[in-house]
């Protein structure tokens, strides 16, 4: 198994230069494995910016000069940079070189929080609250939560981005009276995090997947164009008791998002 480790340099301009973006990562490139080179190199990259290793701006050079970093023919690796151009992970930019422009979140479909999750993954989570304020129930959130149709509760609007850039938009109402839901502390952390440290233990869901386009709103918030592909999700969150205590609706980028299945053969 061959290794290659490149040497770190800042550029002068302040961005990330390419030694410097491909410095930290330890590439194990196995030549003797029938797994193509090209697709070792593109999955370790790949993972790189997932994690946060290279972000959104770094710098990876050239191709002959990675073919020389790394001990790889040129064409190998324009093939392994052309397929993370193809998925939106990478652009070349004439007169600068391979550009990192952003990573694919990708979540397992279990109970967890966007926050939690983009946390665990190096991905920098930052929340702006467009809305925290009580209102009457809607008949579809007073089915969702298990109370009266026009039963006050509190309704959480909030823009969740990764490296400064929007990847979803959530939309979450809860029991009025169930925690203290600041909004200082709402853009701090994830809802989900904040109901455990009030002693609420999630149990289940209840969620629904789905995709649609974008509104001109949706857009506008998303930082994409209108009619632009959007993942969906609807989840009922239940406690250990069986008593529903969140009930969310949410949009994410499907240029940015993705969820991750783990699919078992029934016996």
């Amino acid at each position: 198994m061959a290794r290659t480790a490149d040497s770190a340099r800042t550029a002068g301009s302040g961005r990330t230069s390419a030694g410097a973006a491909l410095g930290s990562l330890d590439f194990a490139l196995d030549r003797g494995s029938p797994v193509p080179l090209y697709y070792q190199l593109a999955r370790q990259l790949e993972e790189a910016i997932e994690h946060g290793v290279l972000a959104p701006g770094n710098l990876l050079g050239n191709e002959i000069d990675l073919s020389v970093r790394l001990g790889l023919s040129r064409p190998t690796v324009r093939q392994a940079i052309q397929s993370l151009v193809d998925k939106g992970l990478l652009v070349r930019r004439r007169g600068v070189g391979t550009q990192v422009v952003h990573s694919q979140v990708k979540r397992p479909l279990e109970l967890s929080s966007l926050y939690d999750d983009l946390e665990s993954a190096g991905q920098g989570p930052t929340t702006r609250v467009l809305r925290n304020e009580r209102i009457p129930a809607t008949g579809e959130v007073a089915a969702a939560l298990g109370i009266a149709e026009g039963a006050e509760v509190v309704v959480l609007e909030r823009l969740r981005c990764t490296h400064g850039q929007p990847v979803a938009f959530l939309c979450n109402y809860l029991p009025a009276g169930l925690l203290e839901l600041g909004t200082e502390r709402l853009e701090s952390t994830g809802l989900y995090r904040m109901m455990r440290t009030a002693g609420i233990t999630l149990h289940s869901a209840r969620q629904t997947v789905g995709a649609r386009s974008a509104t001109a709103e949706e857009a506008g918030r998303l930082d994409e164009k209108e009619g632009a592909a959007l993942l969906t999700m609807r989840r009922t969150a239940y406690d250990d008791t069986g008593r529903p205590v969140e009930y969310g609706s949410h949009v994410y980028r499907a240029s940015r998002y993705a969820f991750d299945f783990q699919l078992l053969v029934r016996s």
